[in-house]
């Protein structure tokens, strides 16, 4: 027998582990090993999911659906997410133009599978999500990285859209509220952006997962209901994890053209097929029933966001800008960099989260997979406590390597 392992596919050589999962692990094993270490790392609400969902899912149960669905979910969840986005949105779809799937990742590699091939290039604007280019990788596509600036609030302008097409350029990918920045556009900017799209014929992925989440009055407005000449080419992904602190469900949707949302069926269909039975059932329930459950959770994150932003702006070397939606803030750390502590050049901001999470016992995630080597993400999807305790860690830490050289 051969001592040689077996060979892998040719196609992992295009990408690489989820920094987001990564910290996740990192934080599990040294916990298992008694630390007491805070995460700032985890993207996901950290309330329970809601108890009429929760019933919704037990009802399900006990009725015996158990069985398989149609590829893309049933009837009653696709007319239950095109209700969803009348009402919130103000987009009109048919139940043939919507697809379930198993999460919002699950509903965007469908998207980029179906859509790009060798050769085509998609612009991911920066700071970006880290699964978005290694999965545009897994699609054949090149994702080419469109920078956006602090002082900008994050958020891409169209000249800098403009100077990134080239002849190659296929398609956009558009998330606004953003990970990891809570960035997010008005109706000027998305009406701004929309018009450089249209003028080259861009196919536009709308990541909407945060959209519900938003502060100090701040309403995210849709691409489509301020550029509605861009349906043809647009498809519109979101979930109900974020919102409806449902993460573990892994219930994500899409809708656009329908022979799109027909060609990511046949991809489903040849992998996972469809979404959980049961999940499907509490997810209509989501979508449909009483929502104060979202309000009262925004109003939570709100004060939460408020807190981090004071605690943040008062470090020395750090900048931070306020997020207009999502959970995350992503502070600008550049100025520490380079600095020598404890025998070790923290030369990266990954080099910085190590130090963090080892020596002050919190949990952050370094912005280079984000596109973003200057900054850090930290998440404050987590109970006042926790934020209180953590950044007395972090503002520690902080300052033993602002006194380094």
């Amino acid at each position: 027998m051969s001592d040689q392992p077996v060979r892998l596919s040719a196609r992992l050589s295009k990408i690489k582990p989820s920094a987001t999962l990564a910290v996740t692990s990192a934080l599990a094993e040294l916990r298992r090993q008694g630390r007491d270490v805070v995460d700032f790392g985890t993207g996901e609400p950290d309330f329970d999911t809601p108890e009429h969902i929760k019933a919704a899912a037990s009802k399900a149960l006990a009725a015996g659906k158990t069985k398989y669905t149609p590829v893309g979910g049933t009837l009653e969840l696709k007319e239950a997410v095109v209700a969803k986005l009348a009402r919130d949105n103000g987009l009109t779809y048919a139940p043939g133009e919507v697809i379930a799937s198993c999460g919002g990742k699950h509903a965007l590699l469908n998207a980029f599978l179906a859509l790009f091939q060798e050769g085509d290039e998609v612009l991911v604007p920066a700071p970006f999500w880290v699964s978005y280019v290694d999965m545009l990788a897994l699609a054949d596509a090149t994702a080419v990285v469109v920078p956006s600036r602090e002082q900008d609030g994050f958020r891409v302008t169209p000249a800098a859209l403009e100077a990134a097409i080239g002849p190659r350029t296929r398609a956009i990918v558009l998330n606004s509220p953003a990970n990891p920045t809570g960035s997010a556009y008005d109706d000027d900017e998305l009406r701004a952006l929309g018009a450089v799209c249209l003028r080259h014929g861009l196919i536009v992925i709308a990541d909407d997962v945060y959209e519900r989440l938003t502060y100090d009055g701040f309403v995210q407005h849709h691409l489509l209901s301020v550029c509605p000449e861009l349906r043809p080419n647009t498809v519109v992904i979101s979930s109900c994890s974020k919102t409806y602190a449902m993460t573990g469900w892994r219930l994500g949707y899409a809708a656009g053209p329908k022979h799109v949302i027909d060609a990511m069926a046949t991809l489903q269909g040849q992998s996972t097929s469809n979404p959980c039975s049961i999940t499907q059932a509490a997810a209509v329930e989501a979508l449909s029933g009483p929502q104060a459950c979202v309000g009262q959770m925004v109003a939570e994150f709100a004060k939460r966001r408020a807190y981090v932003l004071e605690r943040l702006r008062a470090i020395p070397d750090v900048t931070v800008v306020a997020p207009r939606g999502a959970f995350y803030v992503f502070p600008t750390i550049g100025a520490l960099l380079g600095r020598r502590v404890g025998g070790r050049t923290l030369a990266s901001a990954s080099d910085l989260a190590k130090y963090l999470l080892t020596e002050a016992d919190v949990a952050v995630v370094a912005g280079e997979d984000f596109g973003a080597p200057q900054n850090i993400r930290i998440s404050y999807a987590t109970s006042m406590a926790l934020l209180e305790q953590g950044l007395d860690r972090l503002e520690r830490g902080l300052a033993t390597v602002a006194a380094a050289v």
